[in-house]
């Protein structure tokens, strides 16, 4: 890494001013995607001197809305396809920052790609423009869990009295806090393969790859590419490299990886640990990883009891796992073992995965609306032991038949969402052919109303089929585009269904 130059010549190429403490004064950016984090990328490096386009193929109002913000603070921003499709004509460009989910091949990327200039995520820059004191960056990557960990570890860090935050794929857009004019001491950042793709600088003082399972392959080009968009996590990583001990996948990741001379591979899993690992040993998660005894000795971090809010029948197992990630990251930063436990007891689930909305007489209801892969539901089916499932929705592809497969036993009844249930429905007839299944008529969905009563449905027939000490899970293991907006309407609705049964508590 380069020490910081403040004054960079104007005339040097983005790509090569020295960082950290990134110098955009004069830089012609193209903002390329206008969500949240782009959204960020134009205010921050506006703020700083830079000379900002912004592109969007669409055109709604709330597009327009924060595109005439922007405008008056002399940002220029373009809206509509055709204004995706290429470079501009009317203006040099030195730099591209691109939104995670642009593929490579988008007509503008490969553009800029072919003319030499730099195409770079949000991460990327803000890891260039944050100052050389500035935050630790803690980074959490995985297939599923990130949030989770993500919010777990952010837990942990404020109590134990940092200034730290959540950030990346949820809260905060990572530029706005490693820019932050009150400084945070840690982020606990969570990143998706997309944004690891774009990103070739990430120098994280720890992270965590918890898991690698199929998804997103079509955006990659195959498992093997989006497993090393996940490693890219691991690059230049200064203290430790947390991995799943016996995940022949996550452990291979930590092998390959360049990092700094000193850093750590620390293991996480949930039997009893061995030497540089965090594990767990008569309902205690232990550490032997960061403490100078660890040969002889292993630190009390918290117990099971602690997690117990977490789940309908106490802590799931993945959700212990991920627990142990974010305890592990937190230790490699020095916190004590006391601060994660306080953290881990004051924790509560965020909106939407594995949320447990409350009981209608002696039936737990719980939103996992975000397990939207076979390998999320898979997690949120083991934590019960008897289950009232709602699933469907658009697979996207993925085989679904090894999930039913292995929570057939747990099965009291199915209840079936999506345009096409068939995936489902024929893995459920070799699988589980006993169990009842209830297909929800998909109906006209293109209005809230019709998408309201598709879920009341839902919920209804999964109430009829619950007997007491059930759990009704929403846990769909498939996207939510082909009958809803987004996979948060979906949970919302289930939620506002399960609030309306009778004996639900208003």
């Amino acid at each position: 890494m380069t020490a910081p130059q403040h004054g960079s010549d104007p005339t040097t190429p983005v790509q090569d001013r020295p960082w950290p403490g990134l110098d955009v004064a004069g830089v012609r950016i193209l903002v390329a995607g206008f969500g949240v984090s782009g959204y960020a990328v134009a205010d921050q490096t506006m703020q700083r001197g830079a000379r900002v386009l912004v592109v969007d193929a669409g055109q709604g109002e709330e597009l327009r809305e924060r595109a005439r913000i922007l405008e008056v603070l002399g940002v220029e921003v373009r809206l509509g396809a055709e204004h995706t499709a290429a470079l501009p004509a009317d203006r040099e460009i030195d730099l591209v920052v691109t939104s995670p989910g642009w593929r490579p091949e988008q007509p503008l990327l490969a553009a800029a790609a072919a003319a030499g200039i730099p195409v770079w995520s949000e991460i990327e820059l803000a890891r260039r423009m944050q100052a050389p004191d500035g935050p630790a960056w803690l980074g959490i990557t995985g297939t599923n869990g990130k949030t989770t960990t993500v919010t777990m570890l952010e837990s942990i860090l404020q109590a134990a009295g940092l200034r730290a935050v959540a950030c990346g794929n949820v809260g905060l857009p990572v530029i706005e806090a490693a820019l932050d004019p009150e400084g945070f001491e840690a982020l606990a950042i969570e990143l998706s393969s997309f944004q690891l793709h774009w990103t070739e600088h990430l120098d994280c003082e720890s992270a965590v790859v918890l898991n690698v399972s199929d998804d997103h392959l079509d955006w990659h080009g195959g498992a093997e590419a989006y497993a090393a968009a996940k490693g890219r996590i691991y690059e230049g990583v200064s203290r430790a490299c947390v991995y799943t001990a016996g995940d022949p996948v996550t452990m291979s990741l930590v092998e390959v990886a360049d990092v700094v001379e000193g850093a750590r591979a620390i293991g996480i899993g949930l039997g009893a640990p061995g030497l540089s690992e965090l594990g767990v040993v008569d309902g205690l998660l232990v550490d032997r990883a960061f403490l100078a005894e660890r040969r002889t000795q292993a630190a009390e971090l918290a117990s099971l009891e602690d997690l117990a809010h977490l789940g309908p029948e106490g802590a799931p197992p993945h959700v212990v796992l991920d627990a142990l990630a974010a305890a592990a990251l937190a230790r490699a930063h020095g916190v004590e073992p006391a601060a994660v436990r306080e953290g881990l007891r004051g924790y509560r689930m965020g909106r939407h995965r594995a949320e447990l909305l409350g009981r209608v007489g002696e039936v737990a209801y719980v939103d996992d609306t975000k397990a939207t892969n076979p390998a999320a539901a898979r997690a949120s089916l083991a934590a019960a032991e008897r289950i009232v499932w709602i699933a469907g929705g658009d697979t996207k592809g993925a085989d679904v038949e090894p999930l039913v497969a292995d929570a057939a036993a747990r099965l009291a009844g199915v209840v079936l969402l999506g345009v096409d249930a068939s995936p489902f429905e024929e893995a459920l007839r070799r699988h589980a052919p006993d169990v009842p299944v209830a297909r929800i008529d998909p109906g006209d969905t293109g209005e809230v109303a019709g998408r309201e009563r598709l879920m009341e449905e839902a919920v209804a027939r999964a109430h009829a089929l619950a007997a007491p000490g059930d759990v009704v899970l929403l846990a769909p293991a498939a996207a939510s585009i082909d009958q809803f907006r987004n996979y948060a309407e979906r949970g919302e609705l289930f939620a506002a269904a399960v609030s309306r049964l009778p004996g639900a508590s208003r």
